[in-house]
């Protein structure tokens, strides 16, 4: 049984719809107006959108010897709030026309990681941010074997300047629970990991 909703995107109307940048990402900008919940429909409204492709995270797991590899790399997101913007992560990259997303899984751990995955399960995907961007994760978790794994990776015209780490289980779950590995993609993928383990034991 899945949760019933009362509207449907036949229940909004687009105006216009504008570019107002396209760089490394692109904003548009949007006119439109949509049904009400009391009856009717509502004013226009302007909504900028962020727009990006599919993305994926993968979660580097070695079930065996109990360890998981995550990626530092710095973060301008991060830059005055407090926190380092170097940041710990998962895997993760936007896709590219023609490309499935186990592709780019696969793609991005060897970019990022060095690391060829055989082994890719699919955990779950979430809208990252849907009051103003489409961007949507898709997140998968990789059986590797981490004993001999780390260094430092990343596509150079890209600007990606990635040291991979190699934790043991434990430790990485206690950072967890600190709140030292606090943005969305490793939240959920480790959290994922907490419930789903047993699996691949």
């Amino acid at each position: 049984m899945q949760p019933q909703h009362q509207f449907n995107e036949r229940d909004v109307e687009v105006h216009d719809r504008q570019t107002v940048f396209q760089g490394f990402f692109k904003m548009i900008r949007l006119r439109l107006r949509h049904k009400l919940f009391a009856g009717g429909w509502s004013e226009p409204m302007d909504r900028e959108l962020f727009e990006r492709e599919p993305c994926v995270g993968v979660l580097i797991f070695d079930p065996k010897h109990r360890l998981i590899a995550l990626t530092e790399q710095f973060r301008v997101g991060v830059m005055g709030q407090g926190q380092n913007p170097w940041q710990f992560e998962v895997v993760a990259g936007i896709s590219e026309p023609g490309e499935t997303l186990p592709e780019v899984a696969r793609r991005e751990v060897m970019e990022e990681a060095g690391l060829e995955t055989d082994e890719l399960i699919a955990m779950c995907d979430y809208w990252v941010s849907p009051g103003g961007s489409n961007e949507r994760m898709h997140l998968f978790c990789a059986l590797v074997d981490l004993t001999d794994a780390g260094g430092v990776f990343g596509v150079a015209h890209e600007s990606e300047d990635i040291r991979l780490h190699v934790f043991p289980e434990q430790q990485v779950y206690e950072w967890l629970d600190q709140g030292l590995l606090n943005n969305a993609a490793t939240t959920i993928s480790l959290m994922w990991l907490q419930i789903n383990r047993q699996r691949f034991l």
